[in-house]
């Protein structure tokens, strides 16, 4: 079964990443006034399409492509003159720090909410908290991350407001690195709390009506008991599939996050890539994400696995 799921996960790979190539490049303009200015002669533009291999039928430059990608070469940026490989490597040491940030923020705090919401279905305090999830969950990833600038950075000015690292710094340490951090993991990881919570609350709710839980409370165990050593365990399977499922809305998220707060990570690569059309590093930063988007699932698969034995692959 695992041999089926990658073979369909390369092949969706491959469908993702032929519908990027030939949306990028049938975009008007190109690299070449990127790179040139808007008012280079149409003979420059021509003679730098020649050199980067951009004049070649569109078909062509997909099949080069292609033969370039299996023999582990991406290219190099046309806009910033470096391999895209380690340009991208640069980048995404800092997004998966903002990604680990995030999604530990989001998994603490929606299992904590989640189980009140479960445990007290029905009442005010699960009423309270859907309608907080719901206002949090039709907020503008924009509009969070510019209030707390307005408030953290500017108006309070306990927080740095952008980068990574404060650049008068000779040798930032690793305090600097969270302070600037803290705003952007702040602004993914609430607004994947208004979903996340919400599935797991629903799951600890169905899960606390099952006839294990009152089998297990007529044998005289406590609440609590029940709650933590059977209910978590099994309400977390629902959670970590829709944690798997949503790495790409994370990311979509986290390419606004970066601009907002000017944080050098891939979704910020991407943005300033696709402003610029630099086909290369478009394609290399989506193939990767297509490629950890499948992982993740995969690596929900094999944690549900493990939380429910029978789910197991042989």
């Amino acid at each position: 079964m695992i041999t089926a799921r990658l073979l369909t996960a390369l092949l969706s790979l491959a469908i993702l990443v032929t519908i990027v190539f030939f949306m990028t490049h049938a975009t008007p303009g190109g690299p070449a006034y990127s790179i040139l200015g808007q008012k280079a002669t149409p003979n420059a533009v021509h003679e730098l399409n020649v050199r980067l291999g951009l004049a070649a039928p569109l078909w062509k430059q997909y099949v080069i492509w292609w033969w370039h990608l299996l023999q582990g070469r991406l290219g190099y940026s046309y806009l910033l003159n470096r391999p895209v490989t380690q340009l991208v490597g640069d980048y995404m040491m800092n997004t998966l720090a903002l990604y680990v940030g995030a999604i530990l923020l989001s998994l603490v705090l929606s299992i904590g909410i989640g189980l009140v919401q479960g445990v007290t279905y029905g009442r005010w305090p699960a009423r309270l908290i859907g309608a907080l999830q719901l206002s949090l969950y039709a907020l503008p990833t924009f509009f969070v991350g510019t209030m707390f600038i307005l408030y953290f950075g500017v108006k309070w000015g306990v927080l740095p407001t952008g980068g990574i690292t404060n650049l008068r710094l000779e040798q930032p340490g690793l305090l600097d690195y969270g302070r600037h951090l803290a705003l952007p993991v702040l602004t993914i990881g609430l607004l994947g709390v208004s979903g996340l919570s919400r599935y797991f609350g629903t799951s600890v709710h169905e899960e606390l009506g099952k006839d294990y839980v009152r089998t297990a409370l007529a044998k005289g165990l406590t609440f609590r008991a029940v709650l933590f050593k059977h209910v978590l365990r099994n309400a977390l399977r629902p959670l970590v599939t829709i944690l798997g499922l949503a790495f790409p809305g994370i990311f979509a998220g986290s390419v606004l996050v970066e601009t907002v707060f000017n944080y050098p990570g891939l979704g910020y690569l991407l943005w300033r890539s696709a402003l610029s059309q630099d086909y290369p590093v478009i394609s290399a930063i989506v193939l990767l994400i297509g490629a950890l988007t499948v992982i993740g699932n995969l690596l929900a698969d094999l944690v549900n696995g493990l939380l429910d034995p029978r789910e197991r692959y042989e």
